[in-house]
This record gives C-alpha cells, structure tokens and sequence, in this order.
C-alpha cells in the first residue's frame, strides 16, 4: 500500500503498537515469559521497524511542497543528529525511574543519575530533536506532519509518564527526583563512558551510511 492511504496505516500501526504493549493488562502479561530485560528488547525493535516503514509510508506518499530551506539547515540537523545519537548511547540499558525504557531500576543511585539528571525522559528529548531535525530539511506535507507529530508525541507523552510514574511511586517520586536534581552536574568519567561514546559515533555513522540505502536519501549531498 502506497501514498496516503499507505502512510495512514503506518502512523496507525505506529502508535498502537507504542501504546498497547505498555497497557496494564498486556505489558506483565509479557513481562512474566519473557522478562522485563526481553520485553525491553522486544518492544525497542518492534518501535524501530514500525518507525522504518512509517518514514518509508512518508517518502511515498505525495510530495506537497510548503518549504524549502537553505544548505545551512542540513548541517544543522547532522550536528542535531549527533546529539541524538549521544543521548541514545548514554541512555539505552542504564537505569531510569522516572520514565520509560530503564533497565534495572532498583539499582538507580540518584548521587551518580548519569544523564537522567539532565533530562528525567532523556528518550524522549532524543525523539524531540530527532523530529525537529528533521523538520529542518524536510518541508513537504507528509514529513511535516511526520516529525512534526514525533515532536509534540515527545512533548506531550513526557507530562503522561510523569504524572502515570508519580502514581505508582507515590511521594517517593519526589523524594527521589529531588536527590537526583542535588546530584553534582560535573563530567567526570563513569564506567563505560569511552564505550558509550564508541556506540554512540558508531550509530551516528551507521544512520549515516544507511539513510540512503534505507530510506533513498543521503543527507551528505
């Protein structure tokens, strides 16, 4: 199915399968066979091969031009990029109890929160400027309501994870934000840094490498 009726059904596969999964009812249903490490893994490439072919739908659904923007902008959105990539790789396995995606939460130490001192939904902030990186270089219809909706998605599912997390923790939410907020902002080295910051160039260049392949345009020309 291509054109519009190809990208609707991708944007609607797309969200349903971010929102079902994490419902109470389904998510300790898959939880209990096949773990929270699994489901963690399950879910992160379930959410990766929908997003791959809603920006593919986006690609063949037709071109309605409402901008253009200048060479300068695709610069910007490769250095934006690269800050993505920064953050997935200091985010992806380490535990978060404020938002989605953590792993081994219990073992969070708010004196050494790492990047979640910087952002309590540090996936999502990565979400945000992917999308509005993106939005830089691509001013037809359908990727303007792609990334424009992943932006807002980002905004918005930030303050739901906030208030459904400070429900199931109760006043202990606050206590633990308020010593993670206490925590030192320095950048000093913690164990595996170097080997972050390898995934994270490492990442940049693969999306690099396979944006045209993959999605059929190079954002090096």
């Amino acid at each position: 199915m291509q054109g519009w009726g190809g990208f609707i059904a991708a944007f609607i596969v797309f969200f349903l399968s971010h929102g079902l999964p994490v419902r109470p009812p389904v998510k300790p249903w898959l939880v209990a066979r096949i773990g929270a490490r699994g489901f963690t893994w399950l879910y992160s490439a379930l959410s990766l091969a929908v997003l791959t072919w809603l920006i593919v739908a986006a690609g063949r659904a037709p071109f309605i031009a409402l901008w253009s923007g200048p060479e300068a902008l695709r610069h910007i959105a490769l250095t934006v990029m690269l800050g993505v990539c920064l953050i997935l790789a200091f985010t992806l396995g380490r535990p978060n109890p404020f938002s989605f995606g953590g792993l081994h939460n219990d073992r969070f130490d708010p004196a050494q929160p790492g990047i979640v001192r910087l952002s309590r939904h540090p996936l999502l902030l990565a979400l945000a400027l992917w999308g509005g990186a993106h939005l830089l270089v691509n001013g037809d219809l359908a990727h303007v309501i792609l990334f424009g909706a992943f932006a807002a998605f980002a905004g918005f599912g930030g303050r739901m994870i906030t208030r459904r997390k400070r429900r199931e923790m109760g006043e202990a939410y606050d206590r633990l934000w308020s010593a993670t907020r206490a925590a030192p902002l320095h950048l000093s080295p913690i164990p595996g840094t170097g080997l972050r910051l390898a995934v994270a160039l490492l990442l940049y260049a693969a999306l690099i490498m396979l944006h045209g392949p993959v999605i059929g345009i190079s954002p090096l020309r």
